[in-house]
């Protein structure tokens, strides 16, 4: 009993330890003074001063607009490279697997010097330079690893024989791929796309080192702001933004929660079918 209570303890202490930052930072997103330690009033003015910041606007654009944009893509390049590399022989696939644990253990700084010396060299062959263009390059070059490493596991969870058995009564491997293959490893793949969208929009060090000129997304203008002292508009996009995950991720759980009791009650079924026709085969025989 005394064990079992000092493990709940251990485990609030934890969590409040994890998300007390976060609710401080909520409650003084309404404060209506700038300081961080002194409490004078709620508020709503720093709300309505982030909507008329069009500074923090534009940083929220390319914030959004880059991880959108790059989760999307990673996602279908890295969809397609596990689908190849889970039907590879096994020689190659240890080869392709370690390059594709090579980019999520080196260090950000290491492939943010990497990329930006990569845009450089082709900026003297072209005429782009670093920008927006650019970062979104960089951001779907270390999101592709994710999904890969996101939809290997769906992938070995599947049963082959489903896609044979498609290609066997007169489907195309394409139509298969689509209606039987992705549907499958579905939940993989939106994990692999949550997991990119979120690395995405919490990366500084390669967007710093792949961007441009007036272009910067929302760490990098934190970054700035903070040499001059965090203003408190910082608190209330920062509010926003994490309500606005923490919505996203409850309805995709729901919805999750909602397609595993679906298949449990599909295998359910099947395995009464099965049963059911053992039964009957039982009978026939003994008959």
């Amino acid at each position: 009993m005394v064990t079992r209570i000092s493990k709940k303890i251990y485990l609030y202490l934890i969590f409040l330890f994890l998300y007390a930052p976060i609710i401080i930072l909520v409650i003084y997103s309404f404060n209506e003074s700038k300081s961080r330690g002194v409490w004078s009033g709620f508020t709503l003015k720093w709300y309505r001063e982030l909507f008329n910041d069009r500074e923090i606007a534009s940083a929220l654009y390319n914030t959004v607009a880059i991880a959108v944009l790059s989760s999307i893509i990673a996602t279908i390049i890295g969809t397609a490279a596990a689908l190849g590399i889970y039907n590879m022989k096994k020689f190659a696939k240890t080869i392709i697997m370690n390059l594709t644990y090579l980019p999520v253990l080196n260090p950000d700084i290491v492939t943010g010097v990497s990329l930006m010396l990569l845009f450089v060299f082709i900026k003297s062959f072209t005429n782009i330079g670093l920008g927006f263009f650019t970062m979104l390059l960089a951001h779907i070059t270390f999101n592709i690893p994710y999904v890969i490493l996101s939809v290997l596991p769906k992938l070995r969870q599947f049963d082959k024989h489903i896609y044979e058995a498609a290609l066997d009564l007169g489907s195309t491997p394409f139509y298969a791929i689509s209606k039987v293959v992705i549907p499958e490893i579905a939940p993989g793949i939106v994990t692999g796309f949550l997991l990119a969208f979120t690395l995405s929009i919490d990366d500084f060090v390669i967007s710093f080192f792949t961007t441009g000129s007036g272009v910067s997304n929302l760490s990098i203008y934190i970054y700035s702001m903070a040499r001059r002292g965090i203003n408190p508009k910082i608190n209330a996009l920062s509010t926003l933004m994490f309500t606005t995950v923490l919505i996203l991720l409850l309805i995709i759980n729901k919805r999750t929660s909602k397609n595993e009791a679906g298949n449990s009650n599909i295998n359910l079924i099947k395995s009464s079918n099965n049963n059911k026709n053992k039964n009957l085969k039982g009978g026939y025989n003994a008959a």
